[in-house]
């Protein structure tokens, strides 16, 4: 007798078949069994999870001669023909060969044509994802308002794709993937009836490489005992599909803590001699060390992972660990796993990785230090002589601050010494704020360095325009005023664009235009223009009184105010104008 697939043999033909979905089957029978289904259905979910095959039993139990009933009887002419896609009327349609609009219309032309065979036409359109966007626009209005003998299920592993329009119009049913737990007793029962022996830690190890999908674990065991002629072992499993045992990451893992390179690069050539492959490892041993975090930081852990088989073997493990270490291996390995996706040679990240961890002991706390004691490298003498000169020339600048008082920036941190200045405030929130050291600055406004900044402000625009053109719209309102050894000092006439310009990001592009075209590092200092002219002003008239701070208008008074809140008020009038001193 011709040999069929386990996974077509066992597939479900009917609701109580099925296998891990009871919150969409209860929901399902519900429906049918108070004559309550819709129009069109959405099953979404990863591979192997039941979607297509629930879609078959709904349509079976809605056409069934008997029904429509909460369970097919899979005895009855209907769905007998069902079954076996016999049956004009139930159709499946594969969305990935038929996606153009074309298909799209061609259904929805049959859409109105009444059932001749059984009592409710049903179309299953299978990785509905993969429809163009021109033929799910065709089929926006049919599945919003078909015909009322017509059903659509629609079914996807990809459900993000699809139009909110699409999935607005359907109830959603999300297929979870399948417990270990309830995958294993499905695989014990099919064993069972096929007659085959199986070792109950080679089903679990089975359960657990199918990730959920109930097919994918059908397709393993039906090779493996083809391989195996009936009996099944986990040993045979691990050597049929390439996986490692826990034991042997055990032993990776020991020789990790005692950093034995040796003992490691052996067990890697051994892993490839035996057919594994360098990526299928790095994720094991990823897996293996993210189960042995778990273990160590949170009770009960074990039910956290289906691959936990020997709880107190990995427990032992753990505590062999400090979490500091887990996370460094964890960072490490997920690092080299995603540059091994792109690497000639994996084995050779592989093997770089593991010797990589190996130094991770040395690194950690002392409870986990094996071995001779680590030794501190020397440092090149280049590096050192280096560093020196670094060091020398930080001293000299800091000694140049305090000698000129700058902080650094265009902050003051002490007042200026020249007498007789009147610095206005500037209307807002706080004063504004002017460079330490005024008098210096006005005193170096004709210096000969100062002239050449006038004659190169043109090209230094224009390098911070090709730089950052806005930074250049922001920095093109100010003009350089004065010089002061490595200081340019800049007057704006909006203080938005001098704010703007302080900003960090904006200051580094500046600053770094300015040591290049003058040949020499240079920082920015600034300032408002109008203070500017003030100290210019102050500086010719040398007034004998005291400096200090005060408001332009304190009488409030609109006589003498700024031409610019004199156009405010034009603008949006006097009664929402409001000027804060």
């Amino acid at each position: 007798m011709e040999h069929i697939a386990l996974y077509r043999a066992w597939r479900p033909q009917s609701f109580q078949d099925m296998v891990g979905q009871q919150h969409i089957i209860q929901t399902l029978q519900n429906a049918i069994r108070e004559q309550r289904t819709s129009h069109a259905y959405l099953f979404s979910g990863p591979r192997g999870t039941g979607k297509t095959s629930a879609a078959k039993i709904l349509a079976k139990a809605v056409n069934c001669e008997r029904g429509p009933a909460p369970e097919p009887c899979n005895e009855c002419e209907a769905c007998r023909r069902i079954t076996t896609g016999a049956v004009m009327d139930v159709q499946e349609i594969d969305a990935a060969s038929n996606r153009g609009v074309e298909e799209i219309r061609d259904l929805r032309e049959k859409v109105k044509y009444a059932p001749t065979e059984v009592r409710q036409k049903v179309y299953i359109i299978d990785e509905v994802h993969m429809l163009t966007t021109e033929a799910f626009n065709a089929l926006l209005k049919t599945l919003e308002e078909p015909p009322p003998h017509v059903m659509f299920i629609l079914a996807t592993t990809e459900p993000h794709r699809l139009p909110a329009t699409i999935i607005s119009r359907c109830q959603r049913f999300d297929f979870r993937r399948v417990s270990l737990e309830e995958q294993t007793a499905r695989l014990t029962l099919i064993c069972e009836q096929e007659g085959m022996e199986a070792d109950q830690d080679a089903l679990q190890y089975i359960a657990r490489l199918s990730d959920g999908g109930m097919r994918d674990a059908l397709s393993v065991l039906d090779q493996i005992s083809s391989f195996t002629d009936g009996r099944v072992t986990y040993q045979q499993v691990m050597d049929m599909t390439g996986g490692i045992a826990s034991e042997q990451f055990a032993k990776l893992a020991a020789s990790l803590l005692k950093g034995d390179v040796g003992h490691i690069l052996q067990m890697i050539e051994g892993f490839m001699h035996e057919g594994k492959s360098a990526d299928k490892c790095m994720e094991n041993l990823l897996y293996y060390f993210r189960d042995l975090l778990m273990i160590k930081m949170v009770p009960d852990a074990d039910k956290l992972t289906d691959r936990v088989l020997n709880p107190e073997a990995f427990r032992d493990m753990a505590e062999s660990f400090t979490k500091e270490q887990l996370f460094h291996m964890i960072d490490t390995l997920n690092r080299y796993q995603s540059e091994m996706k792109y690497a000639v040679q994996p084995q050779t990240l592989f093997e770089v990785a593991l010797l990589k961890l190996c130094s991770i002991p040395a690194q950690g706390e002392a409870s986990v230090q094996v071995g001779a004691s680590t030794h501190a490298a020397p440092a090149d003498g280049g590096e050192i002589n280096r560093l020196k000169q670094q060091l020398a020339e930080l001293e000299k600048k800091l000694d140049r601050a305090l000698k000129s008082g700058l902080s650094g920036g265009d902050g003051a941190s002490s007042a200026p010494s020249r007498p007789a200045t009147r610095a206005p405030v500037s209307r807002g929130n706080s004063p504004a704020k002017l460079p330490a050291q005024l008098d210096q600055y006005v005193a170096r406004k004709g210096a000969p360095e100062f002239a050449e900044i006038s004659k190169k402000w043109s090209q230094i625009l224009q390098r911070v325009k090709e730089e950052r053109v806005t930074v250049h719209a922001w920095f093109v309102d100010g003009e350089p005023v004065s010089l002061l050894e490595d200081n340019v000092l800049v007057a704006f006439k909006n203080n938005i664009h001098r704010e703007t310009t302080e900003k960090q990001a904006n200051r580094e592009v500046i600053e770094r235009v300015l040591s290049e075209q003058l040949g020499r590092p240079a920082r920015l200092v600034t300032m408002m223009l109008k203070d500017w002219t003030g100290a210019m002003e102050g500086a010719s008239e040398a007034p004998k009184e005291d400096f200090k701070l005060e408001p332009e208008h304190e009488d409030g008074g609109s006589g003498n105010q700024q031409p610019w809140i004199d156009e405010a008020i034009q603008l949006f009038g006097e009664d929402l104008v409001v000027i804060k001193e």
